[in-house]
């Protein structure tokens, strides 16, 4: 089993980020023999989250139980974890790339994986944040289930929104829309209301909760609607800083250009997971992440056979 790093290490391959998304590349990559480094913060995305839901034959599992099982199996097959934060990527001339740590370890590698992920920035609502992943809750396809039937309510205004309620309606008869008064144009009202959705119109003060539950949303004028569960899609941002201090290609709004295998503009470094899919779930990031190895992994086969074409050509043979 290999051991967690507490010095230099010198590997084919680091990832950036020990997610479900970086653990599966991991996990592909040692198994093809690559040595592997996977450098973890340990302050997952879904830390809050009680249960993973979605991922055939992992459905329930507590999160922290998926990413220990997850580890475990990298390093059965020979990979290291490095509990550290990466603070810089800078290239490493014929070697390929050095990742700086926090506590001053550095990794040297062949080629990276960056599976960062991203970051919710939810509404400026008091009391939003403390009920995050319990009965504040972001994605529907998630958490659907388990509150299905009860009193739902969205928060909305925002892009896109009334499409999210549409979505989260399925899950309940009893569903009620929060909006800044104006925002609804008539066909996203008539929509609304086609579908019971109940709307409600003003500015959102805090969230009610009592014996450690949410009770419902408060308005001004000291209204408060009644309601069990509150669904907010929030701002995703990605944490790219990594790659820009590298110099890969981000988009208007911080994301990295990749291609369909992850590789970003920058020769020799991928991205996987949250970091450049901010829609996919737990199995989609994992999914990501193999995908990403495999190219990884035919690169690092490039190369080693052009080393070893430049090495014949002077007389030796590997």
């Amino acid at each position: 089993m290999g051991e967690r790093a507490r010095g230099t290490e010198d590997v084919d391959v680091a990832v950036i980020g020990g997610g479900p998304a970086g653990l599966s590349a991991a996990l592909v990559l040692s198994r093809a023999g690559r040595r592997v480094a996977v450098l973890d913060s340990g302050s997952p995305r879904n830390a809050p989250a009680t249960h993973v839901h979605g991922f055939l034959s992992r459905d329930g599992l507590p999160p922290a139980e998926l990413l220990a099982a997850g580890r475990a199996e990298v390093t059965g097959y020979g990979g290291t974890i490095i509990d550290g934060t990466a603070t810089e990527l800078l290239p490493d001339g014929h070697r390929g790339f050095r990742v700086l740590l926090a506590d001053g370890r550095h990794v040297s590698a062949r080629a990276l994986l960056v599976t960062t992920g991203l970051r919710d920035e939810l509404p400026d609502v008091p009391g939003l944040r403390a009920r995050w992943a319990r009965d504040v809750l972001h994605c529907p396809y998630c958490h659907g289930h388990e509150v299905r039937g009860r009193k739902l309510g969205v928060l909305g205004g925002g892009a896109g929104a009334v499409r999210y309620a549409q979505i989260v309606r399925q899950w309940s008869h009893d569903v009620v829309y929060f909006t800044p008064t104006g925002r609804l144009t008539d066909p996203e009202r008539c929509e609304l209301v086609a579908r019971a959705v109940g709307i409600v119109e003003g500015d959102v003060q805090h969230v009610v909760v009592a014996e450690d539950r949410l009770r419902g949303v408060a308005l001004g004028g000291g209204r408060v609607v009644p309601r069990d569960v509150l669904f907010v899609p929030p701002r995703f941002v990605p944490n790219s800083g990594l790659l820009a201090g590298l110099g890969c290609e981000l988009d208007e709004h911080g994301w990295p250009v990749r291609d369909a295998d992850g590789r970003t503009s920058v020769p020799g470094v991928w991205v996987a997971g949250n970091i450049a899919n901010p829609r996919a779930q737990v199995v989609t990031a994992a999914g990501e992440g193999s995908t990403a190895a495999l190219a990884v992994n035919a690169h690092l086969v490039e190369v080693d056979v052009r080393d070893a074409v430049d090495a014949f050509g002077r007389g030796h043979v590997a």
